[in-house]
């Protein structure tokens, strides 16, 4: 037969700290989310830059990028611009400042040719600060 006996060590204790152990979890989850998720929601038009070994310069905070697809067609951004409305959409993109640098995007299979007439399209249209975008290289062939 077995008697036991009232003590007080086995009262339970009250304790008035929050388990922060799940909060800490649910935050980790959500940064993971949005670390993989950020890169994901640039949209950004598809072209096959060529490469140089150019230093890099700074890039601008809103830079204006004019691109030249493999089809030839333009765009500003991501919106698609006919070369007869050039001058127009990148008054509108720029606000009218002609002394804003343009940032000239091409594909690599676009000549040469067809690059400078698109140069010459932006010169018609009172933008004479036109900067090259390619990708950096190693400098090995």
């Amino acid at each position: 037969m077995s008697i036991r006996m009232a003590r007080e060590e086995d009262d339970l204790v009250e304790t008035h700290e929050i388990n922060v152990t799940p909060f800490i979890d649910v935050m980790l989850v959500l940064l993971i989310i949005f670390m993989v998720a950020a890169p994901l929601a640039t949209v950004d038009v598809l072209v096959n830059l060529p490469t140089s070994t150019a230093e890099a310069q700074p890039r601008p905070e809103k830079p204006i990028f004019l691109t030249v697809k493999s089809d030839l067609s333009l765009t500003i951004g991501d919106d698609v611009v006919a070369r007869s409305a050039l001058a127009s959409a990148l008054d509108a993109a720029t606000g009218g400042n002609h002394d804003e640098r343009i940032f000239l995007r091409a594909d690599k299979v676009v000549t040469y040719g067809d690059v400078m007439a698109v140069m010459n399209l932006l010169r018609d249209a009172g933008y004479l600060k036109v900067a090259l975008v390619n990708l950096q290289s190693d400098g090995q062939h």
